[in-house]
């Protein structure tokens, strides 16, 4: 363990005490949350990316280290376990290391070398590889091969004798791990996967039509396109092939395994090694190398997806208002919703004004009567089908009011996921998907964060390649996403749904499940402390939850911010000493900077908690997401039709990825601003330049109406890319000029095809 700990602080360059403290808060039922907030003396300010970073690596270095003990055990009972390769079994940092090394001892299914063995022609292996020095005499392969002729035993010439050696010698050179390792390490560096169309798909026929002729180098290539070749192999579409010159990899393999001076064997070990390169090593390694790309391609995939998944559940929320949700319906009518400032439902409607004006005038009289009976600030509008229709009807509607609510059109995918849903289906059973629909929407406009948690992060699109990447890391680092954006807000215990409260640090689903039935038969929370009474909720549970939930109008103050109940003794000499209450602080924040913060510090308390402290009593129960804002969609533009190229439009992005950012505009389809449009100087990463659920401004640049495509730009007009200096320039350059190249291409291309930048 000690050995491990002392590897992590090297590797990810932190002191061993906080490697040592954060594992133990962690053995003891710690979540990471927790320990970043209200761990910090112990951690050394260790943050949750750092935790997460720390707890991965070293559940890898335990499976490894438990896979080294099977490895070392397996070849100990065969005898052949020795000191220098129990050190260097011991040594690997990486399994495919130690798979390497464990390669010549694994027990394997019947080979080629198992055959010749069996036939006893290792021992006419091991003569041609004691021939194999340099100052060794020339063997005749064929008289040494004639001793070993028997029929009896199955070898029926010399020919063959040979031939079975060669297997037993290439096996072994196959199985070498400092061969397997340097010819990997080469195929990553210097392969190319090259793609093609399978003959009986014409051209044009496809969506994988960029692949008809593709090459990338393996080191370079991207993971959407590394995806997208994986998916059209998969489909029987593409062939996938991986080219490399085989000349060094030969010229590697004979100076490794050639010692010999004799012609005879010196000729007959080159094709041995070939034949170990070609049929053992070359479709093992490039099998590897794929897995290889596909693994990054995959961690940079979800990576992306977690970025965007971060943006979106931290959008900052409308407020808890009375608000209208509407699901727009052309034929079937828009279903309209009243939800109360804790979004529960009060009323729902079926409206229809896209029919005949009769209806039309109908609609708009139910409308205005929801909105003055149930004084609705809001008016959440569906971005689906008729949005931009429903929204022009909303304008109208609300125009001749004294007191006109704000609309605002909501991206609503995954709203349909959410109706269908076990918990949509409990909450509301008597209701129709649509209603369920609405009240979903009308839902993430009050607070995005409440509602979206009961979505499949998968279903709400703002993933690339989702169902491609690896399903359990995926699973994984989402859930950790929504955990994270869960408690750096916190949850209001007497509103919170299940869905919601199971994501709380030290809350699972069935004690989620217990704080909402004990909610409905007790009433309200009044105190953190009665949360002690909860069934399950026992002091482990309360000390990693307390601090991320919150009663408004409690009885303590302090229950509605992020200050732990364990430090609530420390808050109190702190006001004591200043003269202040809780009440009071947050009218006086001045008196708090002056406060010495070294006169608190104890055994248990730090100067990092004392200072979150004195940073929440600034701003008890303040809600940490940003101010709230809108795109106003251009009057007049609701479909594709109406756009024209150079006109000037505000979005809202609903998507990130590899390639660039889609935006909303308001016409039923994303515009795609590609990476080399998103800036005017140079973009690498477009994380760094777009976030989902930011309103932006750009400009048309190319309409396809048939094919559905826009392609949009975020530069100044003439702006050219600022390029980056130094080394990198003529590589930067060469991408934005691939980049200004690819632009060209619009949504449909890049969503299916994926562009190479």
């Amino acid at each position: 363990m000690m050995e491990i700990e002392q590897l992590l602080a090297r590797e990810l360059n932190l002191k061993h005490h906080q490697i040592a403290n954060a594992l133990q808060l962690l053995k003891e039922g710690g979540t990471v949350p927790f320990i970043a907030r209200y761990r910090k003396e112990r951690t050394g300010e260790m943050d949750e990316v750092q935790l997460r970073a720390l707890f991965d690596r070293y559940a890898y270095l335990m499976d490894l280290a438990q896979r080294k003990k099977v490895v070392l055990e397996s070849i100990e009972k065969q005898g052949r376990l020795t000191d220098q390769l129990r050190e260097r079994i011991m040594a690997c940092l990486q399994k495919t290391e130690l798979e390497d090394l464990y390669l010549p001892y694994r027990p394997k299914k019947r080979t080629r070398a198992t055959v010749a063995r069996e036939k006893g022609l290792e021992a006419l292996a091991e003569r041609i590889m004691a021939a194999n020095v340099p100052d060794a005499t020339d063997l005749d392969l064929e008289a040494e091969a004639a001793a070993y002729v028997s029929i009896e035993k199955g070898v029926a010439a010399a020919e063959e004798a040979l031939a079975g050696a060669s297997d037993i010698i290439a096996e072994g050179v196959a199985d070498k791990a400092e061969h397997r390792a340097h010819l990997r390490e080469h195929i990553l560096q210097h392969g190319v996967f090259a793609s093609s169309v399978k003959p009986e798909y014409m051209e044009g026929s496809t969506k994988f039509e960029m692949y008809r002729s593709f090459k990338v180098r393996a080191k370079e290539i991207h993971p959407h396109n590394m995806l997208a070749l994986l998916r059209g192999e998969k489909e029987g579409i593409l062939t996938i092939d991986m080219v490399f010159d085989e000349g060094p990899v030969y010229a590697y393999l004979e100076k490794a395994e050639i010692a010999a001076c004799g012609a005879h064997v010196r000729a007959f070990l080159k094709s041995v090694v070939r034949d170990a390169f070609d049929r053992l090593i070359h479709p093992s390694l490039v099998g590897e190398v794929r897995a290889i790309r596909k693994e990054d391609a995959d961690k940079k995939s979800i990576r992306t997806f977690e970025t965007n998944l971060r943006e979106l559940l931290l959008s900052a929320p409308a407020g808890m208002v009375p608000t209208l949700g509407v699901d727009p319906g052309l034929r079937t009518g828009c279903k309209t919703v009243a939800l109360d400032a804790t979004g529960k439902l009060l009323e729902y409607q079926t409206i229809f004004p896209h029919q005949s004006d009769a209806q039309r005038q109908g609609a708009g009289e139910t409308l205005r009567d929801m909105l003055t009976r149930h004084k609705a600030e809001l008016i959440a509008i569906g971005n689906g089908t008729a949005g931009r229709e429903t929204e022009q009807f909303v304008r109208d509607t609300v125009a001749a009011l004294d007191e006109k609510p704000v609309f605002v059109m909501v991206n609503e995918a995954g709203a349909s996921v959410y109706s269908a849903s076990p918990a949509a289906r409990e909450e509301f059973p008597d209701l129709d998907v649509t209603v369920r629909g609405a009240i979903s929407i009308g839902r993430r406009l009050q607070d995005p964060l409440a509602e979206l948690v009961k979505i499949d992060p998968k279903s709400i699109g703002v993933g690339q390649y989702q169902h491609d990447v690896d399903q359990k890391l995926l699973r994984k680092r989402l859930e950790e996403t929504v955990q994270s954006c869960v408690n750096f807000v916190g949850v209001n215990i007497n509103t919170a749904s299940r869905e919601l409260l199971k994501y709380i640090a030290g809350v699972n689903a069935a004690i989620a499940k217990n704080i909402v039935a004990y909610r409905d038969e007790h009433g309200a929370f009044k105190s953190r402390e009665e949360l002690r009474s909860v069934p399950k909720f026992g002091p482990k549970t309360f000390e990693q939850a307390a601090g991320f939930l919150r009663i408004r109008d409690a009885e303590n103050p302090l229950d509605n911010s992020s200050v732990h109940p364990e430090s609530y003794g420390l808050v109190q000499s702190i006001l004591l000493d200043i003269g202040l209450t809780v009440e009071q602080v947050g009218s006086n924040p001045d008196q708090l900077r002056h406060v010495e913060i070294a006169k608190y510090v104890s055994g248990t308390v730090g100067e990092p908690t004392i200072r979150d402290i004195l940073t929440e009593l600034q701003k008890p129960g303040r809600d940490p997401r940003a101010e709230f804002k809108y795109a106003n969609f251009k009057e007049g533009v609701k479909e594709i039709k109406d756009l024209t190229p150079g006109m000037e439009l505000e979005g809202v992005v609903t998507n990130v990825t590899n390639f660039g950012a889609f935006v909303d505009i308001g016409v039923h389809q994303d515009g795609l601003v590609h990476v080399s449009q998103l800036a005017d100087k140079f973009v690498d990463d477009p994380k760094m330049a777009a976030k989902v659920g930011q309103v932006v401004r750009v400009r048309v640049l190319e309409v396809n109406e048939g094919l559905k495509r826009i392609s949009l730009t975020m530069k100044t007009p003439g702006a050219r890319h600022k390029h980056p200096t130094h080394h990198s320039h003529k590589k930067a350059k060469g991408q934005v000029k691939e980049q200004e190249k690819a632009g060209r291409f619009t949504i449909e291309d890049l969503k299916e095809k994926y562009n190479k930048r």
